[in-house]
């Protein structure tokens, strides 16, 4: 199987085996704050487009979030690509390469965390998604799609979903059941379309990295992140 990274730096675009980034668009969070939540664009070290994966705190209160490694590594600075004003948001304080993701340690009175962004709800996490589920994602540059799970991916820590991503999608966050579950790392293969293009159906399923692996990594090497739970949702549930 092969994977490609999802990533965009200063005018160059590679897709499947290499990385899924891309360019900035504009609103505000209230009380000067920017609203950040799982699946919100993010630009790294001012040049490097991503997607959030989820905001949340870990287990000494601090406001965290994640998204993939190769969008950036410790010391790299955040920004939010729907307030670049804001300047700085956070920073990244740990990663893994191997299991591709980045821990981003945000500035609380820079940022709004909300568990729904964008229509795009994370309820809490879920287990590692098995063949059949339907999953979901929610990426800065593809925006929202959802297909099947096929079951776990070649290499430790991965999940195929048939959701699409393209540039400027690492790290978005995956769903089940509004569960977060996930982040995009990247495309299963380079020889199908990346997402259906107009009449075309068929695209090439998505690598996830699961957010149970993450964590464990996390919390084995007592990183910040630790004891990492997803802002909870404050809206009412809709009756039945």
């Amino acid at each position: 199987m092969t994977t490609a990274r999802v990533r965009v730096t200063a005018g160059a675009a590679v897709l499947a085996l290499s990385a899924l980034f891309v360019s900035p668009v504009s609103t505000a969070g209230a009380d000067d704050k920017v609203e950040m939540g799982g699946g919100a664009g993010i630009v790294v070290n001012g040049d490097t487009y991503c997607t959030l994966t989820s905001i949340g705190t870990d287990k000494t209160g601090a406001l965290i979030g994640f998204t993939s490694a190769h969008c950036g590594g410790p010391g790299a600075q955040v920004a939010a690509e729907a307030n670049p004003d804001n300047g700085v948001i956070g920073t990244m304080v740990a990663g893994n390469d191997s299991l591709d993701y980045a821990v981003i340690r945000f500035d609380p009175a820079k940022v709004q965390p909300v568990a729904n962004y964008k229509g795009f709800l994370i309820d809490g996490l879920g287990p590692d998604p098995v063949f059949g589920q339907v999953a979901c994602k929610l990426g800065r540059t593809t925006g929202y799609s959802c297909g099947v799970t096929w079951g776990p991916g070649q290499d430790p820590g991965t999940i195929v979903n048939q959701v699409c991503g393209q540039p400027g999608d690492s790290g978005a966050p995956v769903t089940v059941n509004n569960k977060l579950v996930g982040m995009i790392h990247g495309a299963f293969s380079e020889d199908l379309p990346t997402c259906v293009i107009k009449f075309i159906p068929l695209h090439t399923p998505a690598v996830t990295m699961s957010i149970n692996e993450i964590l464990g990594d996390v919390a084995a090497k007592d990183r910040p992140g630790t004891g990492f739970v997803p802002t909870p949702n404050l809206e009412p549930t809709p009756a039945a």
